[in-house]
């Protein structure tokens, strides 16, 4: 049987912990019992688990032997903006894709409203990201940046993100060897005949634009950053379709 997997707020040694909210849906709203057996993620290890002990917004377990867990290839998101209930649904759906990292962008044509109270919305897209990388067995949930203009987003060889952690606030590169932005205009080559690059993609940046598309001067802006455009064929497709579509694509090619 698949036993559930859930991600450790807490952990040191042998064990580990749920805290808050996330304990407190384990313990009530799953009735948690102790002696019930899961997989708790602990960093980049996941280790089987007993529950030891049992508290309304704590839940600690006893951990045993480590799963074994299969790496892919790592996959970035820069994500457009935009009607925050459809965004909420891509941010899901490309998490339990192993999407590995997500970059909300401000786009040219993203509605001003939702650009001024993006960064409200973070830490719900984070949550709703955690609770999709348990359901879907992942080791992580996909790291997600704070809101960026996508002029700050881009640069010549790499692309700079400002990642809120747990604790602590930290600047890292977003990976991406292959890096692709998504475009209505492109009309010779598809985002398959990109993925089938004649050489091993060990990590993928893909780039989905707003309601509306990217703009010309934005798509100047990827070229002149070393981006290449793809097309996702000749229906227009809805922004959250667009990112789920990519990014299942490119985890079938990769």
């Amino acid at each position: 049987m698949t036993r559930r997997r859930w991600i450790a707020d807490e952990f040191s040694g042998d064990r580990a912990a749920l805290t808050g909210a996330h304990a407190a849906h384990l313990s009530r709203t799953l009735r948690a019992r102790i002696g019930q057996q899961f997989e708790v993620a602990c960093g980049d290890r996941v280790r089987r688990a007993t529950v030891s002990s049992v508290q309304d917004e704590r839940v600690e377990f006893a951990l045993g032997e480590e799963v074994e867990a299969r790496e892919a290839v790592p996959i970035t998101l820069l994500l457009a903006v935009f009607k925050f209930d459809r965004m909420e649904w891509a941010i899901e759906k490309c998490t339990e894709l192993n999407v590995t990292m997500i970059v909300p962008v401000i786009a040219r044509r993203t509605e001003k409203h939702l650009a001024l109270v993006a960064s409200k919305r973070v830490e719900r897209w984070r949550r709703i990201a955690r609770e999709a990388a348990e359901q879907s067995r992942r080791i992580a949930p996909p790291e997600i940046g704070n809101p960026v203009k996508l002029s700050d987003a881009l640069t010549l060889n790499t692309t700079m993100v400002t990642l809120t952690g747990a604790s602590n606030l930290s600047v890292v590169n977003v990976p991406g060897d292959l890096r692709i932005v998504l475009a209505e205009s492109e009309h010779e080559a598809s985002l398959v005949d990109l993925l089938r690059a004649p050489f091993e993609v060990t990590s993928l940046a893909l780039a989905v634009g707003p309601e509306g598309g990217w703009t010309g001067e934005e798509l100047q802006s990827f070229a002149t950053s070393h981006w290449m455009a793809a097309s996702l064929g000749n229906t227009i497709l809805r922004a959250e379709t667009a990112a789920i579509a990519a990014v299942a694509i490119a985890r079938a090619e990769l």
